[in-house]
């Protein structure tokens, strides 16, 4: 299955959504790779790399995006083939 790495931006308008922010990336922890945040007086940035599959990322990407109070961009790079190594590591 290919799998993808990539960015995604987080603004947090609203600090109110940040525990449901928090929800989000805990159910995707799986495919993430490093997390940052950027705390400021009236928003905050959050950074985070991931690798998985299209789906995991739309899932992600997506349900963060249905979030009121929160702005979400992402890029991807090209996708590359898990290796029959990966895959039995992961079973």
């Amino acid at each position: 299955m290919e799998r993808r790495i990539g960015t995604v931006l987080i603004y947090v308008e609203n600090r109110e959504a940040a525990p449901q922010v928090n929800a989000v990336l805990s159910r995707h922890a799986g495919i993430i790779i490093c997390r940052q945040g950027f705390p400021r007086e009236h928003y905050s940035i959050i950074s985070v790399i991931f690798e998985g599959t299209t789906d995991e990322i739309g899932s992600l990407t997506g349900q963060l995006g249905r979030i009121e109070g929160i702005e979400v961009k992402s890029a991807l790079l090209k996708g590359r083939e898990t290796s029959r190594r990966e895959t039995r590591d992961n079973d």
